[in-house]
């Protein structure tokens, strides 16, 4: 007789395979977040809060395809929501675009900037590769700030047009930026998730765990790197179109500053680099810090964000290098107890799992 325990229900949808019990629980998280605007009313702070975490969670979920998937760590990726959002101005300014379709431009731009930096990048190991990606994005960042072009270090200012969905312009009422975000992220969450368990996951993680003994295998690294270069690019030049039509300004310091790459990164590596949640994670502690601290401190306490993320990352990397989520995972395991542990005389030959060939 079998007394091996059942596994949860797995139910199947749109491609996706999931236990019942974390269906419900994403169907009734989201349905909570699309009714959440309709309680903020009068809340501009609230609302203004959500819609940066949504975005930011994005930010780091697209990182999070190159540097947690791929083991690619870039401190250099704000330069992609940069030219995101510089492209789709532009596109607007000088050639009458709507943003939206300006927003495919800026993700072609960036993907297409993200492989041709990524082709001689690619060829430098560990911190190299980190310090290279970190002098392109201030080096682009500097030109930025003196090309008269785009406007030099006084940027370009968005025309205001009448306030609907085709124009990407909110001016009274900021909730359609909040389910546009909301819906980015779940886009893009939906993605890695697809990703994670394709052909193309399997191979990138691979390339992070040892690139030799993929390449031994046909693989070929640098071109899986270049797609996972080119993806994460992309989103992030989306992400800078949405963040240019919000604020209607774009410039070198709000969209080019070192500090954006530091956060991108840092959002994905606080909650857990190579995981679906940690960045999600990440973006709500740390731009929920970063935004109240600003509050808290106003004036005098200028770059005390900062502070309070060197302080959490330092603190994750002693106690729980794999970011909180592995904290979660830790006590998950805690809360289990003895009795759910596998017998120690191993498995029987109905509870030995399938071994798919990859």
């Amino acid at each position: 007789m079998n007394n091996a325990k059942a596994g949860p229900p797995v139910v199947r949808v749109f491609g996706f395979e999931a236990s019942l019990r974390a269906l419900v629980l994403s169907a009734a998280l989201l349905g909570a977040l699309v009714v959440l605007p309709q309680l903020l009313l009068g809340r501009p702070f609230e609302l203004r809060l959500l819609t940066i975490i949504f975005l930011y969670a994005a930010m780091g979920q697209a990182w999070n395809i190159l540097g947690g998937y791929a083991g690619q760590t870039s401190i250099g990726h704000g330069l992609f929501f940069g030219l995101g959002a510089y492209t789709s101005t532009l596109a607007g300014l000088m050639l009458g675009l709507n943003p939206w379709l300006g927003s495919l431009l800026a993700i072609a731009v960036s993907a297409v900037a993200g492989v041709l930096i990524g082709l001689p990048c690619f060829r430098l190991k560990s911190h190299y590769f980190v310090i290279a990606t970190l002098v392109v994005a201030e080096s682009v960042f500097l030109i930025f700030s003196q090309w008269l072009f785009v406007g030099g270090a006084v940027g370009l200012e968005i025309p205001i047009r009448p306030s609907g969905w085709l124009d990407f312009q909110f001016h009274r009422n900021k909730i359609p930026y909040y389910y546009i975000a909301l819906m980015l992220l779940a886009i893009v969450t939906l993605f890695v998730i697809w990703m994670e368990r394709s052909k193309i996951g399997h191979v990138l993680k691979a390339i992070r765990d040892d690139e030799d003994a993929a390449r031994s295998l046909g693989f070929s690294p640098l071109r899986y790197k270049l797609i996972a270069m080119a993806i994460s690019a992309g989103v992030l030049g989306f992400c800078g179109t949405f963040y240019a039509q919000y604020v209607l300004l774009v410039d070198p310091p709000s969209v080019l500053a070192g500090s954006i790459s530091v956060i991108i990164a840092l959002v994905a590596i606080f909650g857990g680099i190579g995981t679906v949640a940690g960045p999600i994670i990440g973006s709500v502690v740390l731009i929920s810090l970063s935004e109240y601290s600003r509050i808290y401190f106003s004036g005098s306490g200028r770059n005390i964000d900062l502070l309070i993320y060197g302080a959490l990352i330092m603190i994750i990397a002693a106690y729980c290098p794999g970011g909180v989520i592995s904290l979660f995972e830790r006590l998950l395991r805690r809360n289990r107890g003895p009795s759910e542990a596998p017998p120690s005389a191993g498995p029987t030959p109905q509870q030995t799992p399938d071994v798919k060939t990859i």
